[in-house]
Parts: structure tokens; C-alpha cells; sequence
């Protein structure tokens, strides 16, 4: 085989592999225009955005095996909405749901390195 050959198949397949990654690390325009709006009490903001940095240095595209995002949620609690304003809002409903609060929250992420 040629070397062009070879190097158009790997392209190929390499950009059959991609579409998927592509869709988490870059957000549609529909996902882009959402907002979304905190109504957090300042404690629970700082708890919040200390959570952030342990899990992920703030970063919303990080990503950790099925974890994704500012928060590190599992890709399925996302739904295929890797937006920022989808991320704060489902970390918001997770934290209230499993720890009743984001301070909470923070305590336990102290005691067992996790939320």
C-alpha cells in the first residue's frame, strides 16, 4: 500500500472514533445560549466552587473516565448536555438530593476525598 493510502485510512478511522469525544468537548449552540441562575447562599456558593477546584480545577471540560465536567458527574446524569448552564444545575440538584446541601456536601468530600 501507498503511503497516502495508509494515511487517509487512519484518518478515517481515527475520525469515525472522534465524533463522540467531539460532541462532550464542544457544546451545540442551542447548549451555548441556555443560562442558568444560582440562588445559592454565599456559603453554599464557596462550598460549591471548593468542591469545583478539588474535582476538577474548575475546568468544565475535564474529564476522568465516565466523569466530565466542573463537577466530575457521570456523563449519563448529564444527558448529553455538556453545557455550563446544564452542568451547574444538575451539580446543584445532585448535591441537594444526596447531601441536602452543598456544605454538606463539602464535608463529606473532606472526609472520603469525593462528593
Amino acid at each position: 500500500m501507498k503511503l497516502k493510502t495508509v494515511f487517509m485510512l487512519i484518518v478515517m478511522v481515527v475520525s469515525l472514533a472522534l465524533p463522540s469525544v467531539a460532541d462532550v468537548v464542544t457544546p451545540t449552540t442551542a447548549e451555548a445560549s441556555v443560562t442558568y441562575t444560582c440562588t445559592l447562599s454565599k456559603k453554599e456558593k464557596r462550598a460549591k466552587a471548593w468542591i469545583a477546584v478539588k474535582e476538577s480545577g474548575g475546568n468544565y471540560r475535564a474529564r476522568n473516565g465516565r466523569y466530565y465536567g466542573k463537577y466530575q458527574l457521570t456523563i449519563s446524569m448529564l444527558k448529553g448536555d455538556y453545557s455550563k448552564a446544564n452542568q451547574e444545575k444538575t451539580a446543584d440538584r445532585y448535591a441537594h438530593n444526596r447531601y441536602g446541601s452543598w456544605v454538606k456536601a463539602k464535608r463529606h468530600w473532606l472526609s472520603y476525598g469525593w462528593f
